[in-house]
């Protein structure tokens, strides 16, 4: 651990996540490259061998850092992009000043998650004195991830390129509850076809809104269905249809040929997303023998789900340090699974590294306005995961 006092280390912990949310990184388009860069000259600084990775979008960078050579080895994991910060009016203050107040630090990305970051960075150049030294056998890596915020392969990529290891914490907002179980995500966009024709004349056409109609309805009882079957430890299945758009905005007078809907279906760890594809197909051919309307389904968008053991021996650490850090209540005693898609699904699906999903900051900040988190929790994640990290590479 660091000589520092806690005083020192306090303000460390907060000069560097303010640091982050200083950089815009809001993706779309995902202007990640700032961000990266400063990571790794903060790294470079420190004397950690670190990678400006240009994979797997070459203007789009993100950072592989690796503490250590033996095992075994823990990764830490955090996204550097963050969802837009809308209107800079609604904020109290300018969404990228870092302001810090009350002992919260606001901003884009406070909770989501570059404080999260931030505690990665500095854990890993904390142990790497005992590391160095031999006092610890394993190692750890680091993750500034591009692109978690639209499913772009940045965690799936470095885990590819040798930034992998045993274990990893992917480190997510949660309020200290340790998630071992994520819920996936497919999105789908649905083209309902009509007839133009001029809105004097709508009987000649047939107006795709109108054929979207018994589309919805069948929507909201799939959902309902979902419902109905019953949850997982990161709650229950939906379908939800987030955006509608059809007209011709050059031309009011046309009644639109086609209308598209886009679905956001919620996978759960049982889900496979092959069989939640023929359900999207079965309902739209449900529509089309009852009511005659023509449309089409294509997945643009996934988020696999993910699931360890509720008991897996990280998850437990996790779950035991967090209780005696911050007490039981708010379910940090109990088992858990987050409702949100986290990269710990590349972790667990795609590289077969036990992972979870844990860090201070209530997600329920996650893409607010005026988002914020408290510094004090990130003080004690950062204790907890120091002392976490230290037990597995011993």
């Amino acid at each position: 651990m660091s000589d520092a006092s806690d005083a020192d280390r306090s303000t460390e912990l907060a000069e560097l996540a303010r640091s982050l949310v200083r950089i815009p990184t809001e993706n779309p388009p995902g202007n990640e490259g700032p961000a990266a860069e400063f990571v790794h000259e903060w790294f470079r600084d420190a004397g950690i061998d670190a990678t400006l990775l240009e994979e797997p979008d070459p203007d789009r960078p993100q950072v592989g850092a690796r503490v250590g050579e033996g095992g075994p080895t823990v990764v830490l994991n955090g996204h550097l992009d963050v969802v837009p910060a809308g209107d800079p009016e609604a904020w109290s203050a300018d969404p990228y000043e870092g302001a810090i107040e009350d002992g919260r630090l606001y901003g884009r990305g406070s909770a989501d998650m570059k404080t999260g970051v931030a505690i990665a960075m500095l854990v890993a150049r904390d142990l790497a004195p005992e590391i160095r030294s031999g006092e610890l056998s394993g190692s750890v890596v680091v993750h500034a991830a591009m692109g978690e915020e639209t499913a772009d392969p940045g965690t799936r990529t470095l885990l590819e390129r040798g930034f992998d290891g045993d274990l990893g914490v992917v480190l997510e907002p949660t309020d200290f509850r340790v998630a071992t179980s994520t819920k996936g995500l497919a999105v789908y966009r649905v083209t309902v076809h009509g007839e133009a024709t001029h809105a004097s004349q709508p009987d000649a056409g047939v107006n795709a809104i109108d054929a979207a109609r018994p589309v919805l309805d069948a929507i909201d009882e799939y959902d309902a269905d979902l419902r109905g079957r019953g949850g997982s430890l990161c709650g229950g299945a939906f379908a939800t249809v987030t955006e509608i758009e059809a007209g011709t905005e050059s031309n009011l007078a046309v009644v639109p040929d086609r209308a598209e809907l886009i679905l956001d279906r919620r996978v759960l760890p049982d889900d496979d997303v092959d069989d939640v594809d023929a359900e999207v197909d079965a309902l739209l051919d449900r529509v089309a023998a009852e009511h005659g309307v023509d449309a089409e389904w294509e997945r643009i968008q996934t988020y696999a789900s993910s699931s360890v053991p509720v008991d897996h021996p990280l998850a437990t650490a996790l779950r035991e340090r967090s209780v005696d850090a911050v007490g039981p209540d708010g379910g940090v005693s109990e088992p858990w699974g987050i409702e949100a898609a986290t990269d710990a699904r590349n972790f667990v699906n795609d590289a077969g590294i036990p992972a979870v999903t844990w860090g201070p900051g209530d997600l329920d900040q996650a893409h607010t306005v005026d988002e914020s988190i408290p510094l004090a929790d990130a003080d004690t994640g950062r204790a907890v995961l120091e002392d976490v990290v230290r037990e597995f590479i011993r």
